[in-house]
């Protein structure tokens, strides 16, 4: 069931969020001081082509320099990567078939506007890695 609804989520919706991603991921690495932004921003492209299946976790190593990364994220490119997850999450509510890539991509949303401290790990392990 994984499968099926990660083809349908590439072919709707996966595709263009992880081009926005990339292209985040590619601006951000132009300026040298926000590589790390640009990092997870090629990291959550991953998630963003491929969901199903893995889930987003706290990483206990995250201290205060996650959140100052996150503020600056947010000003930087989180806000306009989350509108595009409300946009698509939206028209893909509008048909019953949708409705769960929908959520999907309202879920994704707080990993957009907060990408630092966070680790992405496969749904069955959801605490292996802490």
């Amino acid at each position: 069931m994984r499968t099926i609804l990660n083809l349908i989520w590439l072919v709707l919706a996966g595709f263009w969020l992880a081009v926005g991603y990339v292209v985040a991921g590619l601006i951000c690495c132009i300026l040298i001081v926000t590589i790390p932004f640009g990092i997870a921003s090629f990291r959550i492209a991953g998630y963003a082509l491929w969901p199903f299946g893995r889930t987003v976790v706290d990483k206990r190593s995250a201290g205060a320099g996650s959140v100052l990364g996150n503020i600056i994220w947010v000003i930087v490119a989180g806000w306009w990567l989350a509108l595009g997850h409300l946009a698509s999450g939206i028209a893909l509510c509008l048909t019953i078939i949708g409705i769960p890539l929908g959520l999907a991509n309202f879920k994704l949303i707080p990993i957009s506007l907060l990408p630092l401290g966070k680790e992405i790990v496969p749904s069955d392990q959801p605490f292996a890695s802490r």
